[in-house]
């Protein structure tokens, strides 16, 4: 993991239109958020092992993917590039399913903080550099 510095640290928004903004960027919010802090992620390879993450802490209001009415105000935290490095093909550990003949091939990462290229870096200092003009103009 590789922190990076922004502008964009500490800045105070509201929820709704930095993910809107971030979206038209190939950001998402990521899979672990919760209602008081999450994750904005955009891939930066091909093979998805290179994220660039944006930290968020809520501030006032709450996320809530339940409801439209989206009233918080997060203020973002210090963005970074991680790799994860997976074994390749299928997972010797996959158990089968109850129902039906699902298996379950995810992977836990061989190393959830692998080494991170300097391209990877320089790619991540783009990105941030277009989403901080957006953001804070």
């Amino acid at each position: 993991m590789i922190p990076l510095d922004t502008k964009l640290e500490a800045s105070e928004k509201e929820f709704a239109e930095v993910r809107d903004m971030l979206e038209q960027h190939q950001f998402s919010v990521g899979g672990n958020w919760d209602y008081d802090h999450g994750y904005f992620d955009r891939y930066l390879d091909d093979e998805h092992k290179v994220w660039l993450r944006m930290p968020f802490n809520v501030i006032n209001g709450n996320i809530d993917s339940d409801t439209q009415d989206l009233d918080a105000k997060i203020r973002m935290g210090k963005p970074f590039v991680l790799k994860h490095v997976y074994n390749e093909g299928l997972d010797k550990e996959a158990h089968p399913r109850t129902f039906g003949s699902l298996v379950d091939q995810f992977q836990e990462p061989l190393d959830p903080d692998g080494e991170v290229e300097s391209k990877w870096v320089t790619e991540a200092k783009k990105v941030l550099d277009q989403v901080e003009e957006k953001l804070l103009h």
